[in-house]
């Protein structure tokens, strides 16, 4: 593979080493899915291909000076070069999945070995804007809360419009009892046994199940505002699930670092 070309101004000018600085800066969060990074000027001055994304993603707040592809652009070696990245141990990126210009998917894994890795996160370059992909157990968590509470919500919905069936029909029949006779009656104490049903049943819906144990190295973010959230849902109406972290979080919901 190719040396890696020299990067563009502004990558030199974020590089710590370059700058002169004692130390790098530390390593990225393992959540940051709720951010994303564009920068349009480097995407008017460089193409975005297989050969320069890496760069791009460097001058990103995901990227980590600690890892290995950092030690073969110090040495004026393209830092997804395999061949070289296969011989050293530690946390490395690799480009895994193409489609040139609009995506590019970067995996980071850890390397203990020339066949022995671990993947660790994603992220994704979609027209220039970099995202960190969220973890599976987020959106499983997500999906089954968003499940529950629209069936929950729903079985609410019918056991009020049963009830109101039942409030009519009772003061319809002792207003006018021989007004009904010619028409089809409806079991009063059917609609309540079918009432109490559906309530049963919304009683026995099981809460969302805990999301799965996160991998080795996650650091889950700090729970302290989802728990004041919950203490103060405790008297009011059920609200739904939190938003997706695939369908619901677009370019324009995040706030982009220029």
């Amino acid at each position: 593979m190719a040396a890696t070309p020299a990067p563009p101004p502004n990558v030199a000018a974020g590089n710590p080493v370059i700058d002169g600085a004692s130390a790098a800066p530390p390593p990225p969060g393992t959540d940051m899915t709720g951010i994303c990074f564009r920068d349009q000027l480097w995407l008017n001055s460089f193409p975005l291909d297989r050969n320069l994304v890496f760069d791009y993603f460097a001058i990103s707040p995901f990227y980590d000076w600690t890892c290995n592809n950092e030690q073969l652009r110090s040495r004026s070696i393209h830092p997804l070069d395999l061949s070289h990245l296969s011989k050293m141990t530690g946390n490395e990126y690799i480009l895994s999945e193409v489609m040139e210009p609009h995506l590019f998917v970067i995996r980071k894994q850890r390397r203990d070995g020339p066949e022995k890795v671990s993947p660790m996160l994603t992220y994704y370059v979609l027209d220039g804007s970099i995202y960190q992909a969220p973890q599976l157990c987020n959106v499983f968590a997500a999906r089954i809360g968003r499940a529950l509470y629209h069936i929950s919500k729903a079985f609410t919905l019918t056991a009020s419009k049963l009830e109101k069936i039942g409030y009519v029909d009772a003061e319809n029949e002792g207003a006018n009892p021989e007004g009904k006779s010619g028409k089809e009656t409806i079991d009063i104490k059917e609609l309540k046994r079918v009432d109490h049903i559906l309530a049963s049943l919304q009683r026995k819906l099981p809460p969302a199940p805990p999301p799965p144990a996160f991998p080795e190295g996650y650091a889950p973010p700090s729970t302290s505002e989802a728990e004041k959230g919950a203490e103060d849902q405790q008297n009011s109406e059920p609200q739904p699930p939190s938003t997706d972290p695939i369908i619901d979080q677009g370019p324009s919901k995040r706030p982009k670092f220029q």
